[in-house]
């Protein structure tokens, strides 16, 4: 996340996803972390193979780590789809995608190569994408991007977690079983 989003608003919630509040990106990373709305989404190709983004060395967490197509923080009040798609340009140069939310969880996960934390609520969305559909990936935000089978990414998270962004795996989890509830302490082991 470039330095200048740091001080976007980002809604607080509860541990069942009802806002409580806002504060800035930046106070809700620093330790030990604020409960916060964000999502992620997985584009997903007509034959099933989902999009990766390698995160972006400048990121403030996380950074040069795999991570699912896009992902961010809705502004207080905005709404998801909206947010999304707003990241989804900004992030890939991607044309507005139909978004359907198959999942939400909670984790948490400490950055050891910037100190920062992400305790979030993250709300999952996919959207259908065809892997010929023109990009243009902001190099500030992404270093690469692949399509790759879900069933052998999930895999992969769990041999070489440190090459993976710490909330893939539940990411994942919601798009492969949609309509899961926001995840209890056992999802707050690992996270973003």
């Amino acid at each position: 996340m470039p330095p200048s989003r740091e001080g976007h608003l980002v809604e607080l919630v509860d541990d069942g996803g009802r806002p409580v509040g806002e504060t800035t990106v930046a106070a809700a990373h620093r330790p030990p972390g604020r409960l916060h709305r964000a999502f992620s989404v997985l584009l997903v190709a007509p034959d099933g193979r989902v999009l990766l983004q390698r995160r972006a060395a400048v990121k403030t967490r996380f950074p040069l780590r795999w991570a699912n197509s896009c992902c961010g923080h809705p502004q207080p009040g905005e709404a998801l789809a909206e947010a999304a798609n707003r990241r989804l340009a900004e992030e890939l140069g991607a044309g507005p995608v139909p978004l359907t939310e198959v999942g939400a969880y909670v984790y948490r996960a400490e950055d050891p190569a910037t100190g920062r934390v992400e305790v979030e609520y993250d709300h999952v969305l996919r959207g259908e994408f065809r892997p010929d559909s023109p990009l243009r990936p902001d190099p500030a935000e992404v270093a690469e991007l692949r399509w790759v089978d879900p069933a052998t990414l999930a895999a992969e998270v769990v041999d070489d977690p440190d090459t993976y962004a710490p909330w893939l795996g539940g990411v994942l989890d919601r798009l492969l079983h949609p309509s899961q509830p926001a995840g209890d302490s056992s999802e707050r082991s690992g996270g973003r």
